[in-house]
């Protein structure tokens, strides 16, 4: 299936003309300036100064930083790193510690976590941890452009009748109305981190036939 890439060696995943969604350590110098950055930690722990700020971070922080802002991490952390290509005006950077952030309801049962958002200065994009419990939702599409990586649990990607299975490691791309279904097949939770284009709320969904999908407390 052209629309996920299973767990491979580190570096770039998925580009497009949205996104490049790359894997890997932190450390080193990072600069980029045609591209915002947006970044979750997956694993291991860093010291990252941006400016004349020096932030430590672990597992479950995300960091946005706008482009032309350099940042340097020093430690043993691997993240998730999102490039967006042709930002909005954006500036400043953020960092953010998803495990104290409130979560979110969206449809079937599913609940998200903010990171970097418009409100946290990264106007082009919504980053965020999906929770999926386990089955299968229906059909739907977004009206945003998605790039995806599976951080826990087991699952299946259905597009047109195929089928990709989804584990840690996984990356999945969906390009805006796409109509899919992403169904948890294991016993717990599915987590996903996923970062979307033109931004907006992860609970956004609509069924096949353009009808906007219901959120549980909008259900009669």
């Amino acid at each position: 299936m052209d629309y996920a890439i299973e767990k491979g060696a580190d570096g770039p995943r998925f580009r497009t003309e949205h996104f490049t969604q790359s894997v890997g350590p932190l450390s080193g110098e990072h600069r980029e300036d045609a591209a915002d950055e947006v970044v979750y930690v997956l694993d291991g722990a860093a010291h990252v100064s941006i400016g004349t700020e020096r932030h430590d971070v672990v597992a479950g922080c995300a960091l946005f930083v706008a482009r032309g802002t350099a940042w340097s991490a020093e430690g043993n952390a691997r993240g998730v790193s999102v490039l967006v290509h042709d930002p909005e005006q954006s500036a400043g950077h953020a960092v953010l510690d998803l495990s104290a952030i409130e979560h979110g309801m969206a449809t079937a049962g599913r609940e998200f976590v903010l990171g970097a958002t418009p409100d946290s200065g990264c106007a082009s994009v919504t980053q965020f941890v999906g929770i999926v419990p386990p089955g299968r939702a229906p059909d739907h599409f977004h009206t945003y452009d998605e790039v995806i990586y599976v951080l826990e649990g087991e699952g299946m990607l259905e597009i047109d009748g195929e089928q990709a299975p989804l584990r840690p490691g996984t990356c999945v791309h969906l390009p805006a109305r796409l109509v899919h279904c992403l169904a948890n097949t294991g016993e717990s939770e599915l987590r996903l981190l996923g970062v979307f284009r033109p931004a907006g709320s992860p609970a956004e969904a609509y069924y096949p036939d353009g009808t906007l999908a219901a959120l549980p407390s909008e259900r009669s």
